[in-house]
């Protein structure tokens, strides 16, 4: 090894560097939704928890957002490259190739198709309505000054193929959990773009703060917020949730509440608290009140 390359600095193996593509660890925020949707379906069914079709929920849930995230920096990395914030990501250092992410994309996508397989007919039939939000999304910025809504989509399937999963049945209920969890999502994105507004404008990039101005994303993720609570209730009502779950509401209000004071349109320094540390409380807070409530009332480890 010669003087000049022992300098350079050591380039991350392949699978690391995929898996900081990815963000495989943000799968936390996503997980406890789907989690919530099948342990009410078992409920619902025997009363019994059923370990090996959650595991399967897992891997399948892993696989897509796995897959959604490698397309989504595949599409945008020349966006990426643009923005300050982001030119630092693997496909534009060149930590990662365009070469090798798609190949992990499409890993995952085969894991998440074969985890729906082995869970039901249904789950594989409905699999690619699954897909095709995760690929538009990215694309949606590009034509549409509501990605977000694409965004709450996507999102929106977490929940709903959580109870496919489990009962081989459409739910009204986890549509409702879905809708919640898609709103929710959507609407924090309409926060995470504010940060971007001036390189978006200048790239050309579609989003709410970018056409309308901070405020109003600032307003209308407050407004996603309150429906998101209030579909919350909703599911509640529709599933018969005990006390624990209703303990649950009124943690995850406060913590709207919390994320809604230190992100105001004139002070987003605590931006990246509220995804990082807010969002990630809720979706555990949620689960843990929801999984107590359902062992309370009679579900079976």
């Amino acid at each position: 090894m010669t003087s000049a390359s022992a300098a350079l600095p050591q380039q991350p193996g392949r699978t690391k560097a995929f898996l900081r593509l990815v963000m495989i660890e943000h799968s936390v925020f996503a997980l406890p939704f789907a989690y919530i949707a099948a342990l009410t379906a078992m409920y619902e069914w025997d009363e019994n928890i059923h370990w090996g079709r959650l595991l399967l929920v897992t891997v399948a849930m892993v696989g897509l957002r796995t897959f959604a995230m490698a397309v989504n920096r595949i599409i945008d990395r020349e966006i990426d490259a643009r923005n300050p914030r982001t030119a630092h990501r693997e496909l534009v250092t060149g930590a990662m190739s365009v070469r090798h992410a798609w190949t992990g994309a499409l890993i995952a996508l085969v894991v998440f198709l074969g985890a729906a397989a082995l869970l039901n007919p249904l789950c594989l039939a409905l699999a690619p309505v699954a897909v095709v939000p995760m690929v538009v999304y990215p694309y949606g910025k590009r034509f549409t000054n509501f990605p977000q809504a694409i965004l709450g989509l996507a999102q929106a399937m977490g929940p709903i193929g959580g109870w496919l999963a489990i009962t081989g049945e459409w739910s009204w209920e986890a549509v409702i959990l879905g809708l919640a969890v898609g709103i929710w999502i959507g609407g924090f994105d309409l926060i995470y773009a504010c940060q971007d507004v001036e390189t978006d404008r200048q790239v050309g990039v579609k989003s709410v703060p970018a056409r309308f101005g901070v405020p109003a994303a600032i307003w209308g993720a407050r407004a996603c917020h309150t429906v998101t609570t209030a579909l919350f209730v909703w599911y509640a009502l529709a599933t018969d949730a005990g006390a624990f779950f209703w303990l649950g509401l009124v943690i995850v209000a406060g913590a709207f509440l919390y994320e809604h004071t230190i992100v105001r349109p004139t002070d987003l320094t605590r931006l990246n608290r509220a995804f990082f540390s807010v969002n990630g409380f809720i979706g555990i807070a949620l689960f843990v009140c929801a999984l107590l409530d359902l062992l309370v009332r009679g579900l079976t480890v």
